[in-house]
């Protein structure tokens, strides 16, 4: 058997030539930001890039849900394909206390010991309130093979990886997440039997799964609320009102195929936007097996989103 020889990667120009066009769009795709969450043991979801904090501009604010109460927690994250710098250092904190960031992420080509030093002072003086990485990205591949990205950690929060076993620990406990990961199971088990149109992710214990269209900043978000026995289906749209207007204008076209009533829900207050649909049900999941109407429903429902919203995607600009 011929095995292939593990190359290092040092031109990270030469696969991102700019950050915010390159880098950061790379990251916020859906595929990448999961790839950096598994590393860092959260479950992220891009809000924005670019965001706003005062005049300056953060790279990607995200969130994580938490297991308790489906609550965002605000996460930034700034890259750097460059070494550490103070510029930088000064940044982090300026937009961690702009969003209250929970978790704070800087993501570099490599770390001067003053700024790991930092870091390291920063988790050690903060309460759990507050967690900071410092992550290296690079580069790898095997003889001829594609590049691969990995996520190196440099620093983390203290007691970072007893907190991440626990979460493990509470989230294999949760009643919620193991109706959530049921359904997501079953649910991908039961599209497959049915060929489907679009593709299928891992499932998780989120309370959501999402299905891709296509075209970043938009998808479908299937959700499953366990406590009141609700599931949604959601056309997610992330920081784009003009889009959300674009769609309000075939309201009455996109209802008609869709066949149902949707609710159309978008404030200037937050940046996601969304058309839905829901429906309750007496049991979602029992003896760890989902209710095969709810899989129907599901299915149903994920099939004709994805059939028609992409229609009026092709004539948005």
């Amino acid at each position: 058997m011929e095995l292939g020889k593990i190359t290092y990667v040092e031109d990270l120009r030469g696969v991102w030539k700019n950050e915010a066009n390159d880098f950061t769009k790379w990251l916020a795709q859906e595929e990448n930001i999961n790839l950096l969450g598994e590393e860092l043991g959260l479950s992220l979801q891009v809000q924005e890039t670019e965001a706003g904090v005062g005049s300056y501009r953060l790279d990607i604010l995200a969130f994580e849900v938490s297991d308790d109460n489906d609550k965002e927690i605000p996460v930034i994250i700034e890259n750097q394909l460059e070494n550490t710098n103070h510029d930088h250092l000064g940044k982090i904190i300026t937009y961690a206390s702009g969003y209250d960031a929970k978790y704070i992420i800087w993501i570099v080509r490599d770390a001067r010991e003053e700024h790991i030093q930092a870091i390291n002072w920063l988790n050690d003086n903060t309460d759990e309130s507050r967690n900071f990485f410092l992550i290296k990205i690079e580069l790898w591949k095997i003889g001829d093979s594609p590049l691969a990205p990995k996520f190196q950690i440099i620093c983390r929060p203290n007691g970072w990886g007893k907190t991440i076993r626990n979460k493990r620990i509470s989230s294999e406990l949760s009643v919620a997440k193991m109706v959530h990961y049921s359904i997501w199971s079953d649910f991908k088990d039961y599209a497959l039997s049915h060929k489907p149109k679009f593709s299928l992710r891992t499932p998780s214990q989120d309370h959501w799964y999402d299905i891709s269209v296509g075209r970043s900043g938009v998808h479908i978000a299937l959700t499953a609320n366990s406590k009141e026995r609700l599931l949604t289906c959601q056309f997610y749209i992330q920081n784009n009102h003009e889009l959300y207007h674009f769609l309000e204008q075939y309201k009455s076209e996109i209802t008609q195929k869709i066949g149902l009533d949707l609710t159309w829900n978008c404030t200037e207050n937050r940046k996601a936007c969304y058309i839905e649909t829901g429906k309750k049900f007496d049991e979602l999941v029992t003896d760890n097996t989902s209710n095969k109407e709810c899989l129907s429903w599901l299915y149903n429902m994920a099939s004709k989103f994805y059939d028609v919203f992409p229609q009026y995607l092709r004539k948005y600009k």
